[in-house]
């Protein structure tokens, strides 16, 4: 393990739901909720003002509404999201070549690889001109950990949040570790705390005392070791540049239970389409296609073909999905659908056969779309306007969606960068009413946060002993 914290951990701040606020002005400072608004759905991000109410991410929302019943519940921008994720990326990979994303709002950085940082100051200033950045650029804010391993890194980043940098001195790993409890440390989740728990081992110190031949025993060989090496801080895991993707899916869940057999293999049609169109956007193509059914009483079925060679022809996969499903019982009814390609590269093999078969299942959806028409269900329509995304209306200009149904769309008209703004209501089906692009967010000048006008950062810096 290196002898300097120049390993940074970056986690952007209940990022969906400030990003939400950060272009909505009426709700700024308001408790925020994005995720699924169905029955099923469930909570993506909540902001800290929802927090407070006790709304946290995976909870069901119809407990968060229950918790919070007041607060904006928002259907997710993914698409904003990861606009404004390329920013910070980027910001991160003018520090270092070596920058490893986790999620849209998550990522390593090597500041020795990029000559950022060499030791504990250097560290700590580019975290703090990083912080810094980001917040001029997006109006966001992000928690920085720095430490001399992954591990660390990311232990460091959660103590100082929201909008922190926490740095852990390279020789007081062990003495930081040793009290925290073993859902501290990667991989220990709730089956396996609950598992050591029953063996008497609550904390980190616990698990670096009963050794490494009592884990394995208890946990099996490769976890034991791993986790006996966590404890003991050891940690030497390189930081990669590239997390090489191994699928690429999609998957919806439905707010009710589809029995009809005509509509499920319209929606499997229409998420093959939807896979590939984010096939291409990676510029891959796939040999193997995944169909994910979970039925109505929870079980869930994966179905699987391996085609002769790869492809990114929506035809191709809309055929094999359509075969795997003809293996399937849904009987009962169905409450999630997913098509998924894997065993990826990066080109396409033609192939006469594919050809035909693609002439083959056009023909079927030709079919199924025009001469079997599926009549969707009100909400479907509705649906047309989800809560928080954006809308243009040819007198009243840029807005967002409060929220629909009965035939009504209710929208606030307000931009980034102006005051809150009215709200009015149509119908959905007003010809002047019409979805829109995200705006961008507004670059903050550092004169409007006081916070930066004083110094850049430091007014969310912490030790690791203070947390």
């Amino acid at each position: 393990m290196r002898t300097a914290p120049t390993i940074l951990h970056l986690d952007m701040d209940a990022f969906f739901a400030s990003a939400e606020q950060a272009s909505k002005p009426s709700l700024r400072g308001k408790a925020v909720v994005v995720g699924g608004l169905g029955p099923r759905g469930v909570v993506a991000t909540a902001s800290y003002e929802a927090r407070v109410f006790g709304v946290h991410s995976a909870m069901p929302m119809a407990q968060a509404r229950r918790l919070a019943p007041n607060a904006a519940y928002l259907v997710p921008r993914f698409g904003f999201y990861r606009s404004i994720s390329e920013q910070v990326m980027g910001l991160l990979r003018a520090l270092s070549p070596l920058v490893e994303p986790l999620s849209l709002d998550e990522a390593f950085v090597d500041l020795e690889a990029g000559e950022a940082a060499w030791d504990a100051e250097s560290a700590r200033l580019a975290g703090l001109k990083l912080r810094a950045d980001i917040r001029t650029g997006t109006g966001l804010t992000g928690s920085v950990g720095l430490a001399a391993s992954k591990m660390l890194a990311k232990i460091a980043s959660e103590q100082a949040k929201p909008d922190g940098l926490v740095l852990i001195e390279p020789g007081t790993e062990r003495a930081l570790l040793g009290p925290m409890s073993v859902r501290t440390l990667p991989g220990v989740g709730p089956a396996t705390g609950d598992h050591l728990r029953r063996a008497g081992i609550t904390t980190v110190d616990g698990i670096a005392e009963a050794g490494e031949d009592e884990l394995v025993r208890l946990l099996g060989k490769a976890h034991g070791h791993a986790l006996h090496a966590m404890a003991l801080a050891r940690d030497d895991r390189p930081v990669v540049a590239e997390r090489e993707a191994k699928s690429v899916s999609v998957e919806d869940t439905y707010d009710v239970d589809i029995h009809d057999r005509l509509r499920v293999g319209f929606e499997v049609q229409r998420l093959a389409d939807r896979c590939v169109r984010r096939l291409r956007g990676a510029g891959l193509s796939g040999r193997t296609i995944v169909l994910k059914v979970r039925r109505y009483d929870f079980s869930t079925l994966t179905r699987s073909e391996t085609l002769r060679g790869p492809t990114d022809d929506p035809a191709v996969v809309r055929e094999a999905a359509a075969r795997l499903l003809d293996s399937v019982d849904t009987t009962g009814g169905v409450r999630l659908l997913g098509v998924g390609v894997s065993g990826l590269a990066d080109y396409t093999q033609e192939d006469l056969f594919a050809q035909a078969a693609s002439e083959r299942a056009e023909g079927a959806v030709e079919e199924l779309t025009v001469d079997e028409p599926v009549q969707e269900p009100r909400e479907q329509v509705e649906r047309r306007w989800p809560a928080g995304h954006d809308v243009w209306h040819a007198e009243y200009g840029h807005g967002w969606v409060q929220g629909s149904g009965l035939g009504r769309v209710t929208v606030r008209f307000e931009t980034p960068d102006s005051e809150p703004g009215r709200v009015r209501t149509f119908r959905i089906d007003d010809p002047d009413l019409e979805p829109a692009d995200p705006l961008p967010l507004v670059r903050r000048r550092p004169e409007e946060d006081g916070a930066l006008a004083a110094d850049p950062g430091v007014a969310g810096e912490r030790s690791a002993a203070s947390g």
